[in-house]
């Protein structure tokens, strides 16, 4: 049966593929550091079971100690020129991009299809199985049509993630560390630290204090699925909710909508806010936030007003 290990494997050897790309990169401004970056990854996919809570803790502090010196750094990924590329899109034009349509087609079929088949695809991971499965019949396909070089797939996927750098692991790191502020109680200390800064009875203060750490929280995580256990288990529930009567269905999706108010402004939120300006070359790595932050803070003020109007009636 197919499931998540295939993926894992997978996700290994392209990482283990860069790492050797960047180790042979002497044009690379970071080679020996990339290399150990990309490296290190590698091993996390292909025998994280392996190395065990202990040996994967210590894989992810010396990742984090590489990127506090500058891995993975960039290099000169040598495929296709821009010369060649500009001829490409001469001829191709607008059906360049139809073969990223490919992977969001496998997925929903797969999502559908593979459930029919039992016993091979596992059934709690069959939108992830059939994503991987379309990423690799889009990038069969890229090769059998433009022919470019064998190593274009490895290289140019080296040359997007340098371009992201270390943030590119950003979402499970934060993913990581919602789960341990959860275990680790950081939802019962909120809870006990409010009442001394919410006056008693005041819905407004509570509902700034819900909204507003919503946000904060998830500018600080990247995250506001990470962020709403702690507010909610700290703030919304037992002050909120049970202590002055609110609407916990308002309060739940409307505090996780100042949440997202928080991922429109936070750097942690790579995949939304890094990433596009890398993808785009943009001079300012934080163009993206600077753009957004004036509906962020307004969708905040909004969010609140909800709360606060609708909650409570």
């Amino acid at each position: 049966m197919i499931g998540l290990p295939a993926l894992y494997t997978l996700a290994g050897l392209v990482f283990g593929s860069w790492a050797v790309a960047t180790l042979l990169d002497r044009q690379h401004t970071k080679r020996l550091l990339g290399a150990s970056f990309w490296g290190l990854l590698a091993v996390e996919f292909l025998a994280g079971d392996a190395l065990g809570d202990t040996g994967n803790g210590l894989l992810l502090l010396l990742l984090v100690a590489l990127a506090l010196l500058g891995a993975p750094g960039k290099g000169q990924a040598t495929t296709t020129t821009i010369a060649e590329r500009l001829a490409s899109v001469a001829r191709h034009g607008n059906r360049l991009f139809l073969p990223a349509l490919i992977m969001p087609c496998v997925a929903l079929a797969g999502t559908f299809i593979f459930p029919l088949l039992p016993g091979l695809v596992d059934p709690k991971q069959v939108t992830l199985i059939s994503l991987g499965l379309g990423a690799l019949i889009a990038t069969s396909v890229l090769m059998l049509w433009l022919r470019p070089p064998l190593v274009a797939p490895m290289q140019e996927g080296r040359r997007l993630a340098e371009g992201v750098g270390w943030a590119m692991i950003l979402p499970q790191l934060l993913a990581s560390l919602g789960a341990l502020f959860t275990v680790a109680g950081v939802g019962e200390i909120v809870g006990a630290l409010a009442p001394m800064a919410i006056p008693e009875g005041s819905r407004l203060a509570a509902v700034l204090a819900f909204t507003g750490g919503m946000a904060i929280f998830t500018i600080m995580m990247g995250n506001a699925f990470a962020a709403f256990p702690v507010m909610m288990g700290g703030i919304g529930l037992p002050v909120l909710v049970l202590g002055l009567g609110g609407d916990p269905v308002v309060v739940g999706a409307v505090g996780m909508l100042a949440g997202f108010c928080g991922t429109l402004l936070s750097p942690m939120a790579a995949n939304f806010n890094i990433v596009p300006a890398a993808l785009l070359n943009l001079p300012d790595r934080y163009a993206v936030i600077r753009a957004q932050w004036p509906t962020a803070v307004l969708l905040w003020l909004c969010n609140t007003a909800m709360i606060w109007g609708f909650a409570f009636r």
